[in-house]
């Protein structure tokens, strides 16, 4: 018992001592970057405000959400705490102006984190087609996985294709360097992970998972998460030669062997960050390589940070 104490104090004390760390350099850099101060005058169509003609592909930050369809995950007040990423529908996360959207699934086509599970994936593609049909130029990504320990849905690439055939933009390296007016009408990129069944090939209405690329650090420090996202983001390639989406997650994991094992207080030690990130990709020169950019609760604060840098490049500032 006494070893177990002691292990607890010195966790507390780690997390004491990584919280004050990005607090010290939040007071030291502050949260501003070149064109921080831009707020786009309508979230739910925020790519049509910065010009879909002039946006290309690989010129956008794109504010993502982690575990995206959890907002009615487990059951409430017991299981949702541990589980739940999210208090916002896809719908509401898009109108608000997430763009990427993270979902995970298990064999019968319901959503799931870990061995909790919520809604029919229908709930999902329902939101996202209803906010298509209220937009014009708004363009999502739409990553589906298949949860680790769980099977693949069987003939879900079949389904997804029936379910978003119209809007599909198909698996294709130029892409990236398109702009959002030449791809429309089409409005999804759909990046499908099976664990067992068949990738999708180029040429697909599907995207494979290699063309959305991260590096999870499962922790609940916020400075280790904070460093290691820093540490793989200046490792990749600039946007401009990429021929994939890297993700960075603003987030923090609760850990089994810590007593706070709810979600929204561990991710809440780095989630006020975001905007530092960015001053500190401007300052060790990889603001180029920032692309995906996710979180745990997703805000407007968040939402503007990204449309800011987004901005930025546009205007050549970045």
């Amino acid at each position: 018992m006494g070893a177990m104490v002691s292990k607890q104090v010195e966790k507390r004390k780690e997390i004491s001592t990584e919280k004050k760390t990005l607090c010290d350099l939040f007071d030291g850099c502050g949260e501003t970057f070149p064109g921080s101060d831009y707020r786009p005058e309508d979230r739910k169509n925020w790519m049509a405000g910065v010009n879909p003609e002039k946006l290309h592909i690989n010129q956008i930050v794109w504010p993502g959400t982690h575990d995206s369809a959890t907002n009615r995950i487990g059951i409430p007040c017991v299981s949702r705490p541990f589980a739940q990423c999210q208090s916002l529908s896809i719908y509401r996360q898009l109108c608000l102006g997430t763009r990427v959207l993270d979902v995970r699934v298990q064999e019968d086509r319901r959503v799931c984190h870990g061995i909790l599970k919520t809604y029919s994936i229908d709930v999902v593609i329902n939101d996202v087609k209803k906010f298509l049909a209220e937009t014009q130029s708004e363009i999502i990504i739409l990553e589906i996985r298949t949860e680790f320990g769980h099977e693949d849905p069987p003939d879900f690439d079949k389904y997804l294709e029936e379910k978003l055939g119209e809007y599909l933009i198909h698996q294709d390296d130029h892409v990236f360097g398109k702009t959002i007016a030449e791809l429309l009408p089409k409005r999804v990129i759909c990046v499908w992970k099976p664990r067992k069944s068949p990738q999708p090939k180029p040429g697909s209405p599907l995207w494979n998972s290699g063309h959305l690329k991260d590096n999870w650090i499962d922790t609940d420090l916020p400075s280790t998460k904070f460093e290691n996202n820093m540490k793989h983001l200046s490792e990749q390639p600039p946007v401009s030669s990429r021929k994939y989406f890297y993700r960075v997650e603003n987030t923090a994991t609760p850990k089994a062997d810590n007593p706070i094992v709810c979600v929204k207080p561990v991710t809440g030690r780095i989630h006020g960050y975001a905007r530092l990130f960015i001053n500190q990709c401007y300052s060790k020169g990889c603001v180029d390589r920032l692309q995906i950019f996710s979180t745990d609760f997703i805000d407007e604060d968040f939402v503007d940070a990204c449309v800011a840098l987004t901005h930025a490049r546009i205007e050549g500032k970045a």
